[in-house]
């Protein structure tokens, strides 16, 4: 669940700029690594499908936690986070990845596209 990964990336919520961070998990759904792919800008972060999962690749993983922050506070995914969260789904799926969520951090909480319903 994303309570669950929310230790794993703290750190990224009250950062000044947009971070974009990558988590691979093995088949039994454990962590393998935590990875930050870009940082950005104020409000955004670019974010391209072969940076995300060359690692993820390597690692061999069998799933994917995608977290980025919002340093504005606002939690709510805007229209590129939903555009970018759907090119990285197709992506995962053309390499027989799992999309497990994706986050979204502030420092005034989380949100979870799994849990919105939207994965």
């Amino acid at each position: 669940t994303a309570r669950d990964v929310l230790p794993l990336v703290a750190d990224i919520a009250g950062k000044q700029q947009e971070h974009f961070a990558c988590i691979s998990l093995n088949g039994a759904n454990e962590v393998i690594e935590k990875r930050t792919v870009t940082i950005g800008l104020l409000d955004q972060s670019p974010v391209h499908p072969r940076e995300v999962f060359a690692d993820v690749i390597a690692d061999r993983a069998a799933a994917v936690i995608f977290v980025h922050n919002h340093p504005s506070g606002d939690l709510h995914p805007s229209d590129a986070d939903r555009r970018t969260h759907e090119q990285l789904t197709q992506a995962a799926k053309i390499l027989g990845l799992r999309v497990l969520d994706h986050l979204i951090l502030s420092k005034n909480g989380h949100f979870s596209f799994q849990e919105a319903g939207l994965i």
